[in-house]
């Protein structure tokens, strides 16, 4: 399995084999989360969880919760790649192999938090939807501020400090150790910005500034 740690190869043989499963049942190929909060990483290294059109929302669409006990909202700097990014490639030849930037607004159930993080990679990283921006955008060179916007309200805002580069080389890293590789149209989603709980009811807004705005409603 490569550089990865093997508990974090197990987790995702289990989540790989879900994926497939929704891909065979006519799902499609959208591409990759990264899951770098401290409760899914294992052995210190980040999580890969993974995007289809199965969980994909336009902006401006319903959620439905459901039964989920901890929803929330995460604000998210998104990418869409111009080529295939190979397991040895280093940080630079990553960075040049993103056509563009924009927002995600991914919906996530943080219930069972504690739980063990190989379980929770497993599970895809909390990950229940996400709706996309166009990801046509240059990356402002000052920078990219987040906010989470509820019901008209700002509920959270903060800068997006990720090195979108190494996140894109890491990836490229463990999909390579499992077979899989990042590919010329993947889209990606790298981490929270921002974050909040949401309920139903809840008109939602990821606000990334120059690189756009994406909305959902948050529906029972």
């Amino acid at each position: 399995m490569g550089l990865i740690d093997p508990r974090l190869a197990a987790a995702l043989e289990i989540q790989f084999a879900r994926r497939q499963a929704a891909l065979a049942a006519g799902a499609e190929r959208v591409g990759w989360k990264l899951g770098v909060g401290a409760s899914e990483r294992i052995g210190g290294q980040w999580a890969v969880g993974n995007l289809t059109s199965a969980t994909r929302l336009e902006s401006g669409a319903e959620y439905l919760a459901g039964d989920h006990l901890a929803l929330h909202a995460d604000a998210e700097v998104a990418l869409e790649l111009a080529a295939d990014v190979s397991a040895d490639a280093d940080r630079d030849e990553a960075v040049t192999s993103i056509a563009g930037y924009g927002t995600a607004l991914e919906l996530v159930d943080l219930e069972g938090t504690d739980e063990d993080p190989e379980k929770i990679v497993a599970d895809n990283v909390f990950h229940r939807a996400y709706a996309l921006s166009p990801l046509d955008r240059a990356l402002p060179p000052d920078g990219v501020r987040g906010r989470l916007i509820i019901n008209g309200q700002v509920r959270a805002a903060g800068p997006a400090e990720q090195d979108l580069g190494e996140l894109v080389r890491w990836a490229a890293v463990v999909l390579g150790a499992m077979g899989e590789r990042l590919l010329a149209g993947d889209r990606l989603i790298t981490g929270s910005v921002v974050q909040v709980a949401v309920a139903s009811g809840d008109v939602v807004v990821a606000d990334l500034g120059a690189l756009g705005r994406v909305r959902l409603t948050i529906a029972q």
